[in-house]
């Protein structure tokens, strides 16, 4: 059973806004450590990590609640530095708080990838769905998406971020022709999935929560 839990974010942390609800969903207590990417870096050179257009676009929350926009090139070698430094004992488990594709991440003893977790979850859940909706941060990330259901299924993508006040009415209105919805972020709340619900009258499917199932399985 695990004994600790290292949160790994691109952000910055704490992640007041994320990481306390997947410990609220545990079954037991455990320790708990917080690594962001951007812990330390000051907004200028922040600044200066926002992709081109060759890059991949990732969305994080600064410790101030804000939104960063990072080049994913940049990422992998930070993200692989504080997977290096982090703890890999028995009853320890590292987790990556991002649903972006970082499959080249290398970690000692257990490491919970949230892309991984989350896309096989979708898999499976929706593998019999006609279409599927996917809610992503970001406009340009509708061409960089990664996910892929099997073939014959039809994915809708729409945008809001979950570090601005978008139209979550607006995105569940128009993927409500949809079998379910995928909220692809970790950043995403309850309070955005409910919105989404609400509105589009469908089943919603949030990251963060299938991330809190599978470490709930490993208490």
């Amino acid at each position: 059973m695990l004994d600790r839990i290292t949160f790994i974010t691109l952000g910055q942390t704490p992640r007041s806004d994320l990481v306390p609800e997947i410990v609220d969903a545990l079954t037991r207590p455990v320790a708990v450590e917080e690594l962001g990417a951007l812990d330390e870096i000051e907004p200028e050179e922040i600044a200066r990590l926002a992709p081109d257009a060759n890059d991949h676009a990732l969305v994080t929350r600064l410790r101030d609640g804000s939104q960063a926009v990072i080049g994913k090139r940049w990422l992998v070698g930070r993200l692989q530095e504080l997977l290096d430094a982090a703890p890999a004992g028995p009853n320890e488990a590292n987790v990556l708080l991002c649903t972006g594709d970082f499959g080249a991440l290398r970690g000692d003893g257990l490491f919970l990838d949230a892309q991984h977790l989350v896309d096989h979850g979708v898999d499976a859940l929706c593998h019999s769905a006609t279409s599927v909706g996917l809610v992503v941060p970001l406009a340009r990330q509708v061409a960089e998406h990664h996910y892929e259901g099997p073939s014959g299924q039809e994915l809708r993508a729409a945008v809001a971020s979950p570090y601005r006040d978008d139209d979550f009415e607006g995105v569940g209105r128009s993927l409500s022709e949809c079998d379910v919805i995928v909220m692809h972020c970790m950043g995403y709340t309850s309070a955005q999935r409910e919105r989404v619900a609400a509105s589009s009258g469908r089943p919603v499917l949030l990251a963060r929560r299938l991330v809190s199932a599978a470490l709930g399985q490993l208490l």
